[in-house]
């Protein structure tokens, strides 16, 4: 079969998309035959032949050689079978095959076999076509049918089949191709070899003569086999087993988190890291939301399972929801969170400092004096180091650049202390480097003239090993080499808006690069892993080739689009101590416990799955679960085994009897079977699941039953009722009679809510006859609850057969409590209570006063008159009946202030509305152990809701605040402000239009604990100052709480408290309210704050030494950044001092220092003097300007006309985090 035929052979491709693969697919393929028509396969498909006429692949020679002649076999291979470069040849040959009488020939006809490799081979001809109107010419492993080839066979071949005239070798024609031979796939080549007519009856070309001449042609195979050192050489991997093939194992992409799995699988295969996460303690946490537990059983996966993992659970562990996972993220950003998070995790446990210990080195930033002995330096840890990339060619030149040396001289001279201003040289140095060197190569810039981040695709070469010591300090420890060994290389493919990552990594020292692309797992060499990620341009472009296409963009470049982003370094003298051999014993017992019940429960829900069709899923509930449960009918058909209420589910076989179920759950009851029947539950029109009729009939079949008496739901629902009557020995079951009968007993639940208690459980059941009154449940009710035990004789008495249902015998006795019972008119939820609670029943039988309700629906819990009969209440088998204490109206206002319920109806609201919602703490360091939860009603008060948080906490309910919950990073989205008529559901799901607001949780809001009441909270104003500690290259945010009325005196004491800055900083500061990135006024500390509003953007900074030291004459200018126009500002504004008859030149200098920017991208800044106005045209300053003459007006200002890099980096939406 051809490549066109096999690549579009997909049955479920559409016709248009079908049309359009094979144009697509015939460009990539090109037309690389001489002098024939025809279809072949070749299997670069990256490069493009973007033309449209016939293809001449000949070598790079400017002088055209002759053709050579088809006898010529060794010119002929020269010439049609050019060696694919990098790869060795293990054995070629030649074999002509003689054809004789092509027209008698069978449909299809072997040669001769020959062998190449060790290993037979012969042509596969179909002289009248393969289904085609062409001759089909194949080669073939020459196997015979009753001998197969050795097991795991395969052969890497490239081939070439040339059919030419034995009478004048000048005509031919020719395919060539190259394939993977194995047992399954046996023959490879061209269905459609060449035209029947053009070779049997015209002349080929302007020879006069045909191809088949005299029913006679030879074949001429010409066969190369190339070594496979990765065993994966033009694998199609299907059935590749990454685990067989490598021992290890991928892992499975969510949608676009390639970039998490590469960072995954090189952080496992860093031994030492793995072993450090093993150390973590999650014995006693381990769930969805421990992102340590998760990582530690990903890595426990991916050392025991024979397939890819899947990275779910971690995701969900990091809290991620859908936009994460198909949204690719920077790696870098992903790898320092991610260490956090462990670091925080393993502080006071054996892993402490291990992760400190592994990854981090040291790096000073110092200012040396050149002409006196003085230098001011600061020490700083790294975790991984950012090196550019752009204009460097290799790993030692980014490593110069980033250490290079700024001389401040002239005008930037550096104040030393002691020694005034001095030259000085400023710049890095590495005092250490750590075992394990994570290196960020900036593959990613902004390009100021597309306006768009962009990918360097330059070629930059990194070494195998390195020599980092160059780049230490004179004083760094020395003693053991800084010589690295290459570990991992992580490699993007594609640009910036689109591509794949994947990665190159070296699992043991002296072993083999693998690559580890998502689930797929395959050997690569040196040169795979090194050179092919350098990027720069493609070498040897052929037949006429503008490019490759890039796979991800589907356009043309000369650059490769694949190159490395991140490389992983390992100190060669500490690589015992990093990648030895993690072995069970080193992972904790209570993972492999926890993961082998897991595959075990797994394993069991695949048999179950297998032997489905055999068995019936039967769900069952009883008194017992009834009287456990608490909400809305019996039951909740949730599964959840642990929750005692829940009904049990049963797998039972379709061919045992109703009899047979009952008596395995008689067993289980430590009961005879006989006191069980079943009754078939079915879903009414209210949406409620009620018992409708028992099953009498025991020797059905489970199957049969139903069949016969099953509901559309896929399982068999039942309650099981159980009957503790016996006459004569034997079990006695209330009649079962039709409903229109008034003699018909009724089957109805009881419910009792508990007003002390708040809470609604089942009861039981009861029979009574259709003309009983309301009224006669009362004693019934009494007897079940212990009310009463004169009742209770009272109602035991008589025949056994009647002792669940009531007699005309006790007429007399009902009458007189119907009059007991609260009027249903005179009650409503929340309103008037009886002040009777205890009512004289009867002969002295004290009874308390209740209040019956008919349970309907969810939303419909009705009161009962206690004087109708059931058949007048419309009661009818299934039905529940709730009853509660009457209470005080005193008691009842007591509770609905603690914010309980006095009303059955009130709680059946609350039951209906209720959620679960989690509170997370604004500023935790340990979120798994100060989350909880509460079930709230969403008609909760703000009111109540903080009571019920604060008695949680034990702290005062006045002091606390909430604020909303971001969708999408978790984080505090706005503050909730105390409102009498809101309630929890409109602060959950507040409505904007119209639309529920869908960036927000409905679960889940922070809380905080305030030093001051809300209500005093409500007289201060929060303001957001922003601290310039570093001139205006570090910020630092703080929210400041002053007085409504008060000062910027008292934002200057907040700040200070806050920030914890001494008296004599905090007397040099000063404060700008800062209106679009640029200086709207500064404020004084007497000024007001009143005027300032809450969303105000506020700069604090110490004053400058050159303008706390001004000269008489200097004068001063506001400066902001913007980007192309000065409509759009960003960045932090500065004031600035200017000095008269000064070069704009050498005020460049001082403004390299004002603005702590630095070489290239100091230099990119374009001068401007602006007009505050907002249409004002941008005039350019030149080097030898005077900028203090320049400022004549009161409002010009000074831009800086710099790329937005926020902006620019910023497309991608909100940060990545991990909860």
């Amino acid at each position: 079969m051809d490549a066109v035929s096999r690549n579009l052979d997909q049955e479920n491709m559409e016709p248009d998309d079908r049309e359009g693969a094979v144009a697509d697919l015939k460009t990539q393929l090109g037309d690389m035959q001489i002098g024939g028509g025809g279809d072949m396969l070749i299997d670069d498909y990256d490069i493009v032949d973007e033309k449209q006429d016939v293809a001449i692949i000949t070598p790079d020679d400017s002088v055209e050689e002759p053709e050579p002649l088809a006898d010529d076999y060794a010119a002929m291979r020269a010439r049609i079978q050019i060696p694919t470069p990098d790869l060795e040849i293990d054995s070629e040959v030649e074999h002509t095959w003689n054809i004789e009488n092509w027209r008698s020939l069978e449909k299809k006809v072997r040669g001769p076999r020959f062998e190449c490799g060790g290993h037979p081979w012969r042509i596969l001809l179909f002289p009248f076509g393969n289904n085609v109107d062409h001759a089909s010419l194949y080669l073939e492993q020459g196997h015979e049918e009753d001998e197969k080839p050795p097991d795991g066979w395969y052969a890497c071949v490239q081939f070439t089949l040339v059919m030419w005239n034995k009478n004048d070798p000048s005509i031919y024609l020719h395919h060539s191709a190259q394939h993977r031979f194995n047992a399954e796939e046996s023959d490879w080549g061209f269905t459609r070899f060449g035209d029947l007519r053009k070779l049997l009856v015209a002349p080929w070309e302007d020879k006069g003569r045909t191809v088949i001449e005299n029913e006679a042609v030879n074949v001429t195979a010409y066969v190369r086999i190339y070594k496979d050192p990765t065993g994966v050489l033009w694998h199609n991997f299907i059935n590749y087993d990454s685990k067989k093939e490598t021992g290890m194992v991928g892992l499975k992409n969510q949608g676009a988190t390639c970039y998490l799995n590469s960072l995954l699988q090189s952080l496992y295969f860093t031994n030492a890291f793995r072993k450090a996460i093993y150390q973590i303690p999650t014995d006693h946490e381990p769930d969805k939301r421990n992102s340590a537990w998760a990582l530690q059983r990903l890595f426990y996966l991916l050392q025991t399972d024979k397939d890819a993992v899947s990275t779910q659970e971690l995701t969900v562990s990091f809290g991620w929801e859908t936009k994460q996972i198909f949204e690719q993220q920077d790696v870098q950003e992903l790898s320092r969170i991610l260490m956090e998070r462990m670091e925080e995790r393993m502080k006071g446990t054996a892993a402490e400092n291990a992760l400190a210990n592994m990854f981090v080195g040291k790096m000073k930033t110092y200012i040396s004096c050149i002409n006196v002995d003085y230098e001011s330096s600061r020490i700083e840890d790294f975790w991984d180091v950012q090196l550019n990339v752009s204009g460097n060619k290799c790993l030692d030149d980014s490593f110069k650049d980033y250490i290079q040396v700024e001389t401040m001289d002239g005008e930037n001279k550096y104040f030393a202390e002691g020694h005034g201003l001095q030259d000085a040289k400023k710049g890095v140095i590495f005092e250490s480097f750590p075992q394990v060197l994570h290196l960020q190569l900036k593959r990613f810039e902004y390009d100021i003239n597309r306006d768009a981040m962009m990918k360097v695709n330059d070629r930059y070469e990194f070494p195998e090993i390195w020599d980092a010591s160059p780049y230490l300090s004179e004083s760094a420890d020395k003693s053991e080499p800084y010589i690295y060994q290459l570990h991992g290389v992580l490699v993007h493919s594609g640009d910036f808006n689109a591509g794949h990552y994947y990665a190159f990594l070296k699992p043991t020292a002296d072993g083999h690069f693998y690559r580890f692309d998502d689930d797929r797992v395959t050997r690569a060499t040196l040169k795979e892993a090194l050179d092919d990620n350098f990027g720069g341009d493609y070498a040897n472009l052929t037949n006429g080739n503008t490019g490759v296409r890039n796979p991800y963009t589907r356009t043309l470049s000369t650059k490769r689009s694949m190159s490395a982003y991140m490389l992983v370094y390992i100190r060669q003298s500490r690589l015992k101590d990093i990648l030895f051999d993690v072995t069970e014993a080193d992972t904790p017992e209570h993972l492999s416990r926890r993961l082998n019940e897991e595959r075990a429960e797994k394993e069991r829900i695949r048999k179950e799955q297998l032997e489905a069709h055999l068995y019936l899923t039967v769900d069952v509930i009883d008194d017992e679960s009834f009287r456990a449960y608490e909400g809305f009918d019996l039951t909740s058909w949730d599964l959840d085994p642990s929750i005692q209420s829940n009904p049990r589910r049963h797998r039972v076989l379709k061919t045992s009897t109703v009899d047979d179920f009952l008596k395995l759950l008689a067993r289980e009851r430590d009961a005879s079977p006989e006191q069980f029947r079943f009754w078939v539950m079915v879903n009414r029109q209210n949406k409620t699941v009620r018992p409708d009729q028992p099953i009498t009939e025991r020797s059905l079949t489970m199957e049969a039953a139903f069949s016969k008496h099953g509901s559309r739901e896929k399982t068999f629902r039942l309650w099981l009722e159980k009957s503790d009557s016996f006459e004569n020995g034997r079990v006695v079951w209330p009649e079962f009679a039709p409903q229109a009968s008034s003699t018909a007993p009724i089957l109805i639940f009881l419910k009792y809510f508990d007003v002390d208690m708040q809470q609604l459980t089942g009861v039981g059941h009861v029979y009574m006859k259709k003309s009983s009154k309301v009224a006669e449940i009362v004693p019934l009710i009494a007897n079940i609850m212990g009310w009463s035990q004169s009742s209770s004789r009272n109602i035991s008495s008589g025949k056994s057969s009647e002792n669940t249902l009531l007699s005309s015998s006790r007429s007399n006795f009902s009458n007189n409590i119907s009059d007991k019972l609260l009027s249903p008119s005179a009650r409503s939820p929340s309103s008037e209570k009886s002040s009777s609670t205890h009512t004289l029943v009867g002969d002295s039988t004290s009874l308390p006063s209740l209040a019956l309700y008919e349970e309907i629906k969810h939303s419909m819990i009705e009161p009962m008159k206690p004087k109708s009969t059931l058949a007048q209440a419309e009661i009818q088998d299934g039905d529940i009946v709730c009853f509660q204490k009457a209470i005080s109206d005193k008691e009842a206002s007591a509770l609905q202030s603690s914010g309980h319920y006095s009303d059955a109806r009130d709680f059946y609201d609350y039951l209906l509305n209720r959620i679960t919602v989690s509170f997370s703490p604004k500023s935790v360091t340990d979120i798994d152990k100060e989350v909880f939860n509460l079930v709230l009603s969403r008609k909760t008060t703000y009111d109540q809701l903080a009571a019920k948080v604060a008695d949680h906490l034990n702290v005062s309910a006045s002091h606390l605040r909430f604020a909303t919950v971001h969708s999408t990073n978790q984080r505090p989205k706005q503050t909730v402000k105390r409102q009498l008529n809101t309630n929890l559901w409109q602060i959950l799901r507040p409505n904007y239009g119209g639309y529920p607001n869908s960036n927000q949780r409905d679960d889940a809001l922070i809380y905080e604990v305030l030093e001051m009441s809300v209500t005093e909270l409500e007289t201060k104003k929060n303001l957001k100052v922003t601290l310039l500690s570093e001139g205006i290259a570090k910020e630092e945010t703080f929210d400041i709480l002053v007085p409504k009325n008060g000062s910027v005196a008292d934002l200057f004491r907040g700040l200070q408290k806050k920030a914890n800055l001494p008296d004599d900083l905090i007397g040099r500061m000063r404060i700008l309210e800062v209106s679009q990135s640029k200086i709207h006024r500064e404020l004084t500390e007497e000024a007001s704050v009143v005027p300032i509003q809450e969303f105000a953007t506020l700069y604090a900074e110490v004053i400058p030494d050159d303008e706390d030291n001004a000269e008489e004459g200097d004068r001063a200018i506001y400066c902001f950044h913007y980007d192309k126009e000065p409509n759009k500002p960003h960045g932090v504004p500065f004031k600035f001092v200017l000095k008269p008859g000064e070069r704009f030149e050498d005020t460049k200098e001082r403004l390299k220092t004002r603005t702590g920017i630095k070489g290239k991208q100091f230099e990119k800044i374009r001068f401007c003097l602006v007009q505050r106005s907002k249409f004002s045209i941008p005039v350019a300053l030149e080097n030898d300007d005077i900028l203090f003459d320049k400022t004549i007006n009161a409002d010009d200002l000074l831009g800086l006309d710099h790329v937005n890099k926020n902006r620019a980096g910023g497309a991608k939406g909100d940060s990545i985090f991990i909860r």
